[in-house]
């Protein structure tokens, strides 16, 4: 489970944000209702939800990338040779092009608090450094500093007993491999733990329908996700899936001669019926709405996260939604027992204290350098739960929401030059 995640100087981000998925201390009778919305772990109380806000372009969507750049850098750095560079881009502004971007994330796996961070240009690995707690009191699993020396003896620090011959390990880890990455490589069991926790229990995006993993889900969560698109005013009676060539591949079959690669021959594809007729089939991907596509696919992966108690962060979740059907989705994650879910939205009735406690609403305001900052409806203490979060958000008492002079006579003007 996530309990923080900090980021600076990467995309819109210039400073450090951070987002907090430890609950505040709210003691106020729409709160105390919502206990749903929380749940304990390790003597801690997390949010199961939170929602980014904010205008467009304020950096929301920075933070779901940075936080992708960081679980991708995890599970395929050990893939990057000298000289590749990273796939990001630091904060353009004020000579931060030249300046580190720095990455930390203190989450929960099988029960233990660990804190791993690195710091990195796009060039290089400068820092990394992964703590837990045993017993409650931060302890040193490794630390590397690349900034400091040359000789890898002086870069590294290892606490006794937690790699079998660390030094094996980093002695080969390069300049723009983690040494997590190559440890887990190299079958350290405790690597491969905290590789695993960010492949199998953080998923950021949802999956492709075309993928092996997306057939998994639905035949594990098939009955469920009818049911679910019930409940979501769909009349889907039935969905399945057919392994079929694709497009290159029938053309290879049917002209040889062409000497097309070689490809995975076949690709699963998603049919539906409805209730009005049984018999006539629909492709899920051509011929269905673009909201039941992408409710089908964000179904795939919740249900496995809800109840698997994992993590989803996902960008403008319900684009494509009415309203219902946003809500619905927020109510699976809340009905789950520890699953957690970061999303971004435009959808401001969203902002709405039956349904989020304070700490769960998240603004993301650009200011005036051009960098992101963040910051919860909790900050402001003059906000109490009986006013309307929505309405004080849309009149910029928040400031997260750009003032926007949308009347009749000034867009005649632009029109007009």
């Amino acid at each position: 489970m996530i309990i923080e995640m900090r980021f600076s100087n990467i995309y819109s981000i210039k400073d450090e944000v951070c987002i907090d998925f430890k609950a505040g201390k709210i003691s106020r009778t729409k709160t105390r209702a919502l206990q749903d919305n929380v749940f304990k772990m390790n003597n801690l109380t997390l949010l199961k939800t939170q929602g980014l806000f904010g205008a467009n372009a304020s950096g929301k969507s920075s933070i779901i990338k940075a936080a992708h750049f960081y679980r991708d850098l995890i599970i395929t750095s050990d893939k990057y040779n000298d000289g590749d560079v990273f796939s990001y881009e630091p904060f353009k502004f004020d000579g931060f092009t030249q300046k580190p971007s720095t990455f930390f994330v203190d989450f929960i796996e099988d029960g233990i608090e660990y804190e791993y961070s690195f710091s990195i240009t796009r060039e290089r690995i400068l820092t990394e450094e992964l703590y837990y707690y045993p017993n409650g009191r931060k302890a040193k699993i490794f630390t590397r500093d690349e900034t400091q020396s040359s000789e890898k003896k002086e870069m590294y620090s290892f606490a006794d007993g937690k790699f079998a011959r660390p030094m094996d390990i980093a002695l080969s880890t390069g300049k723009n491999t983690l040494f997590i990455s190559r440890a887990s490589q190299m079958d350290r069991e405790l690597a491969k733990k905290i590789y695993n926790y960010f492949r199998t229990h953080l998923f950021i995006g949802l999956p492709k329908l075309t993928d092996d993993y997306a057939v998994t889900l639905f035949e594990e969560n098939k009955e469920v996700i009818l049911r679910a698109l019930k409940l979501a005013d769909s009349d889907i009676n039935n969905i399945e899936y057919r392994i079929e060539p694709t497009f290159s591949n029938l053309l290879k079959q049917l002209l040889p001669e062409l000497n097309m690669p070689v490809v995975k021959m076949n690709r699963p594809r998603f049919y539906t019926t409805h209730d009005k007729d049984a018999d006539t089939t629909f492709s899920l991907v051509s011929e269905e709405s673009t909201g039941t596509i992408q409710i089908f696919n964000l179904l795939l992966i919740l249900l496995d996260v809800c109840k698997n108690n994992k993590t989803l962060f996902l960008d403008e979740f319900d684009i494509n939604f009415h309203n219902e059907l946003a809500l619905f989705v927020i109510n699976l994650v809340h009905a789950s027992n520890s699953s957690q879910f970061l999303f971004t939205s435009h959808k401001t009735n969203l902002m709405n204290l039956e349904i989020f406690r304070r700490d769960q609403i998240i603004f993301v305001n650009k200011k005036d350098d051009g960098s992101s900052e963040t910051y919860s409806l909790l900050d402001f203490t003059d906000f109490n739960e009986n006013m309307d979060a929505e309405k004080f958000y849309l009149q910029g008492h928040f400031d997260a929401v750009p003032y926007i002079n949308s009347s009749l006579p000034t867009i005649k003007g632009l029109l007009n030059g």
